[in-house]
C-alpha cells in the first residue's frame, strides 16, 4: 500500500516542500530511504522502527521504500522522523479514518523521534512555519517543545505532539490536540540597559556583534583605543565579547 505525507526542509533559511512517499509491500523484508538522504536521514530507519515498537504497535517485517521528493535536492536532518513513522503507520493500516485524505493534504509533519516513541524537539521551526503559511499549508503538527517558536507565526492551526500514539489518535479522530496557544514569552517587549541605538557609527562592528549574537559566538574586537571604554563591547550572560588595545612598540600609542 502507498501513503504520502507531506513535510518541509530547509534550503539555507528558505523552505520547501517535500513528499514522503512510503510503500508497503510483499518480499524479502527490507527497508530503503531514496531520494538523496544524508546520513542523518538514512539512520531514522532504526528510530523509527524501534519507536513503533516501543509504542506497543506491531511493526511487521515488509519491504519498505520511502521516497523523499523532490529526489534532486540533498535532505538532511533527524526532522523526517514524524512523517516516515506516519507513512508507515498509514501504509500498514494502523491509522484509519475517513477524513485522513484530507487531513494529510492540509498538514505537515515535522519532528525528531527518540527510541521510546516520544517526539523530540527539532530546529528551524520558526523559517518552516512562515513557508507553510505561505505555501496554504492550514496545519502544522510539530514537538511539543517547539510550540514557543511555532506560536509566532499567526493564522495558521499549530498542533503540539508529545508521543507516536498521540499522533496516531489525531489522525484517528480519537484525540483533540488544543491549537489554542497562550502569548508566548517570545513575543514579549523586552528591555534592556544597554541598546545599539545608543552607538553612533561603527556599523561594521555593529554587524559583527548581531552575527555574534545571532550565532551565540565569542567575538574579538580590535580598534583604535581613542576611549578606554568600548560601548559596544558588554558581557551578557555565559556569551561575552573581548575588546583588547594593543601597544603601539614604535610610538608608544595604543592602536
Amino acid at each position: 500500500m502507498l501513503s504520502i505525507i507531506k513535510s518541509m526542509a530547509l534550503q539555507g533559511l528558505d523552505g520547501y516542500l517535500v513528499s514522503i512517499q512510503v510503500d508497503i509491500s510483499n518480499g524479502m523484508p527490507d527497508f530503503k530511504i531514496v531520494g538523496l538522504p544524508d546520513t542523518s536521514v538514512k539512520e531514522s530507519k532504526e528510530r523509527v522502527i524501534s519507536a513503533i515498537k516501543n509504542s506497543n504497535i506491531e511493526f511487521l517485517s515488509r519491504k519498505i521504500v520511502i521516497n523523499l521528493s523532490p529526489a534532486s535536492t540533498k535532505k538532511e536532518g533527524s526532522i523526517f522522523d514524524l512523517p516516515i513513522a506516519v507513512g508507515i503507520l498509514i501504509a500498514s493500516k494502523k491509522i484509519k479514518n475517513p477524513q485522513l485524505e484530507k487531513i494529510l493534504k492540509e498538514t505537515i509533519f515535522i519532528g525528531e523521534l527518540s527510541l521510546n516513541g516520544n517526539i523530540e524537539k527539532t530546529k528551524g521551526i520558526l523559517p518552516i512555519c512562515i513557508e507553510a503559511k505561505k505555501i496554504g499549508i492550514k496545519r502544522i503538527v510539530l514537538p511539543l517543545q517547539n510550540i514557543k517558536e511555532a506560536s509566532i507565526i499567526k493564522d495558521i492551526d499549530i498542533c503540539p505532539i508529545s508521543t507516536i500514539r498521540e499522533v496516531i489518535n489525531y489522525l484517528n479522530g480519537t484525540y483533540d490536540i488544543k491549537s489554542e496557544i497562550e502569548e508566548q514569552e517570545l513575543t514579549k517587549n523586552i528591555k534592556y540597559s544597554i541598546d545599539f541605538s545608543d552607538i553612533k557609527g561603527q556599523e561594521s562592528v555593529k554587524r559583527a556583534l548581531e552575527v555574534t549574537a545571532s550565532g551565540g559566538h565569542n567575538c574579538l574586537l580590535i580598534r583604535t583605543a581613542r576611549f578606554r571604554k568600548n560601548y559596544a563591547c558588554k558581557k551578557n550572560g555565559n556569551n561575552f565579547t573581548r575588546y583588547e588595545f594593543r601597544r603601539n612598540a614604535r610610538s608608544n600609542k595604543n592602536i
